[in-house]
């Protein structure tokens, strides 16, 4: 289809400045465009990409990347035995992938502090065997999780829920949490606790939700059962945590089930992915319309040079060679807009906060404001493969916008154009 002949002329047409204002204005707002839409649909998928590994970053703070725990059908049966949960931890720890292993009990409860009164969940863990599966000596005051010791009656709680009770280390507070007697009747439990730290992961519903005691204190409220209870599983790569889950999910014994991170925050991801899947359709409407632009310059060329074709064509010119010219020029210029928008979308995606500075201190206003949002700066995250098919999707636009106006060209007869010249 290409021919040397095709080349040089294409590119001579590129390069040629056209007496026609409104062409040449057309070529170049189709060029900035294409560069502009590729640009910007890099930016936006890198800093969602940044958002994205954020979020997930935070949920993994306090949550481990799986939890082992008793189906519903073995907890009517009655509660699993502590030799049973043994047996079930050395199995996981002898998995691989598996890096650390925590037991844990959890039950929802009431944190009251006079007026207030707020719904929590408190999960009993292990201070020594905590480190292992989560972040949250790293992100509690300090030395908050060595205080956690048996009969210590000390608890460490999200930093929305201090405020909201006006809790600081040291203070007392009360927890009423539901519990049912033998007979069936509801007996709840109120016990005092004294704040040993404040955590906070910079999402509600760890902050405004959790509270962490002893795992043995928090048994000891409801001696009769009635808490939830399990083991919270680390894997070496979180990424990896439904392959890893479903291998480990034949380690167990029946009655147990394996559920890892990305099926409990299955909704946050699934938002994530509508997101970046609307944005890039939206901002790929972009490249599209630059697209129809290239048509409409070229289909004005092929108007204006409708004698320069007749002329090649008699001399020799076949309707290919012909076809070749304008696919070219065509192909330089979308190309050319593609090229320049990956280069600047690299550009922005891995020095967006630098831009965002700037932006900042030239208008005055602030895009993160901390005493609004827990993030003060745009994480961005460039990936590749994000990159490829946006480069590829934009190749593949404005080379098909070029082929309706080349063929075209190929179909002017040189009688016709010459007749009146």
């Amino acid at each position: 289809m290409f021919y040397p002949l095709s080349v040089f002329v294409g590119w001579r047409y590129v390069r040629a400045r056209s007496h026609k204002f409104f062409v040449s204005f057309i070529t170049w707002t189709s060029l900035a465009g294409v560069c502009v839409g590729v640009a910007a649909l890099i930016v936006i998928l890198s800093v969602m990409n940044g958002f994205e590994g954020d979020l997930r970053q935070r949920l993994l703070a306090l949550d481990a990347d799986a939890r082992v725990v008793a189906s519903r059908s073995a907890e009517t049966a009655g509660p699993p035995s502590p030799a049973t949960w043994r047996r079930i931890e050395q199995r996981v720890r002898a998995s691989p992938g598996v890096i650390g292993v925590a037991p844990f009990v959890q039950s929802q409860a009431l944190a009251v502090r006079t007026p207030q009164m707020l719904p929590v969940l408190l999960r009993g863990i292990d201070p020594a065997a905590e480190p292992s599966v989560t972040r949250l000596a790293q992100v509690s005051s300090a030395g908050a999780l060595a205080a956690l010791k048996p009969g210590s009656d000390r608890v460490i709680l999200g930093e929305v829920i201090a405020e909201e009770l006006g809790l600081a280390p040291g203070d007392k507070m009360t927890l009423l949490i539901p519990g049912v007697s033998p007979g069936g009747l509801p007996t709840p439990e109120l016990h005092r606790f004294t704040v040993a730290g404040v955590f906070s992961v910079g999402l509600a519903d760890s902050d405004a939700t959790l509270v962490y005691g002893n795992i043995a204190d928090v048994r000891a409220l409801l001696p009769g059962g009635g808490l939830d209870q399990g083991l919270r599983v680390r894997y070496r790569h979180a990424l990896d945590a439904p392959q890893i889950s479903a291998a480990l999910r034949a380690r167990v014994p029946k009655g147990f089930e394996v559920i890892d991170w990305t099926q409990d925050n299955a909704a946050y991801f699934r938002a994530i992915r509508i997101e970046k899947t609307m944005m890039s359709l939206i901002l790929l409407l972009i490249v599209a319309v630059a697209a129809f632009n290239i048509v409409a310059m070229l289909v004005m060329v092929v108007t204006d040079k409708r004698t320069d074709i007749a002329i090649l064509r008699t001399f020799g010119a076949s309707p290919a060679r012909v076809l070749g010219i304008f696919l070219t020029q065509g192909l330089t210029i979308g190309w050319l807009g593609v090229g320049l928008g990956v280069g600047l979308g690299l550009a922005l995606a891995y020095h967006v906060n630098a831009v965002a500075v700037f932006l900042e201190r030239t208008f005055g206003f602030q895009i993160f404001n901390s005493s609004v949002y827990y993030i003060t700066t745009i994480p961005s995250v460039v990936k590749w493969d994000n990159v490829a098919v946006i480069g590829i999707a934009a190749l593949v636009l404005t080379a098909a916008a070029t082929v309706y106006p080349a063929v075209r060209a190929a179909r002017v007869a040189p009688a016709e154009a010459l007749r009146y010249e």
